[in-house]
C-alpha cells in the first residue's frame, strides 16, 4: 500500500539508472512522482505504477505541475555524456546546472527535506591515483564542469536545502541503452558484439575505469536517501578497483568467440586514468562487498540474451 504522506520526487525515470531508483523506491511502499523529458530517456523504461511527468526541468514555469508536498528529491536527470557534452555546451549547462539550480529552488519553497544529486566522477579530470572526495576537481569536458557547478549550487543553498551529492562512476548493467553508442562503455561494447561480433575501441586499451553494477547503485542510492551521516556531503560511489579497457575487453571476448577488437581514435575530454577511493562512502553505508566486473559482465550478457 502506498503512503500519499510519503512523496519521493525522482527525476530521470526514462534513463537507465533513474528507471531503476525509481523501481526501488516504489516497490519500498512510496508513492514516486518521476520526471522526464524523454530527449535521451525512453517511455518504455518508466516503472509501471509511478506518477509520470513529461517536462523540462529548465523551464521555470514547468514546476507549476509539480507537487506541493514532496519529501525527498532524488535527481537524476540530465546530460550524462562527456563526449556529447561538446556538441552542445549550452543545452549541456541547461540539462545539468540550470535544472539543478531550478530544483533547488523548487526544494527550499516547498521545504524538502533534502535532494540527492546525481553528480559523476567526471568533475576530477585526470589523476594517476585513486581519486578521494578531497581531491582538487580539474573537469576536462563540458559535462564534468556543469556537474561541478550544479554541485557548488547545492553547497551554496544548503542550509535551506540539504544535499547529498553522489559522483557515480562507470554505472553499467540490464536496462542501459544498447542504442546509445556514445555513453556506457561495456554497454557500447555489448552492443557492438551482439550485433557484429566486432569492437571499434575509442581510444587507449590501457585507460583505467571503476566499474560499479547496477545493482549496487541502486542499493547506495536507497540508503544514502535516508541517511543522517552523509548531509551536505559530496561521496564517490565506485568500487574502488581499478580495471583496465584491456581487462573488460577479455572478459567479453571469453563471452564472444570469435570476436575482434580494432583500437582508433579517441574521444575528446577522455580520462585515461579514473578510479574511487570510496573509504568515505564504505564507512557511512557499511558497504563491505560490490560486485566483481566478472559477474556484473555476465548478468549483463545473459540478460540481453533473453
Amino acid at each position: 500500500m502506498k503512503n500519499k504522506n510519503k512523496n519521493i520526487l525522482i527525476t530521470g525515470v526514462g534513463g537507465f539508472i533513474g528507471a531503476a531508483v525509481a523501481r526501488e523506491f516504489y516497490n519500498k511502499g512510496f508513492t514516486v512522482i518521476g520526471i522526464d523529458d524523454l530527449s535521451s530517456g525512453r517511455i518504455q523504461n518508466v516503472p509501471a505504477g509511478i506518477d509520470f511527468i513529461k517536462t523540462d526541468l529548465s523551464q521555470k514555469k514547468n514546476f507549476k505541475y509539480f507537487p506541493n508536498k514532496c519529501l525527498k528529491i532524488l535527481h537524476l536527470a540530465g546530460q550524462s555524456s562527456g563526449e556529447i557534452s561538446f556538441d552542445n555546451p549550452e543545452e549541456d549547462l541547461n540539462k545539468n546546472t540550470i535544472s539543478t539550480l531550478n530544483l533547488i529552488n523548487y526544494g527550499m519553497d516547498k521545504k524538502v527535506e533534502r535532494i540527492v544529486y546525481a553528480s559523476s566522477m567526471s568533475v576530477y579530470g585526470n589523476y594517476k591515483k585513486k581519486v578521494s572526495e578531497k581531491f582538487q576537481c580539474n573537469p576536462l569536458s563540458c559535462y564534468g564542469i556543469s556537474k561541478l557547478a550544479a554541485e557548488k549550487y547545492l553547497k551554496i543553498f544548503q542550509k535551506k536545502l540539504p544535499f547529498i551529492s553522489i559522483r557515480m562512476f562507470n554505472v553499467y548493467g540490464p536496462g542501459q541503452d544498447l542504442t546509445n553508442l556514445r555513453q556506457g562503455m561495456i554497454s557500447i561494447y555489448l552492443s557492438q558484439l551482439i550485433k557484429k561480433n566486432k569492437v571499434l575501441v575509442k581510444g587507449s586499451k590501457k585507460r583505467v575505469r571503476d566499474f560499479i553494477f547496477i545493482d549496487d547503485v541502486v542499493k547506495a542510492w536507497y540508503q544514502l536517501t535516508f541517511s543522517k551521516k552523509a548531509l551536505n556531503m559530496c561521496l564517490n560511489l565506485g568500487t574502488g578497483k581499478a580495471t583496465s579497457v584491456e581487462r573488460i575487453l577479455k572478459i567479453l571476448k571469453k563471452n564472444f568467440s570469435g570476436s575482434t577488437f580494432e583500437i582508433r581514435g579517441s574521444t575528446p575530454g577522455d580520462q585515461n586514468f579514473i578510479c574511487s577511493n570510496n573509504q568515505k562512502l564504505r564507512k557511512i553505508l557499511n558497504f563491505k562487498k560490490f560486485t566483481s566486473v566478472e559477474e556484473g559482465i555476465e548478468k549483463f550478457i545473459s540478460h540481453e540474451k533473453k
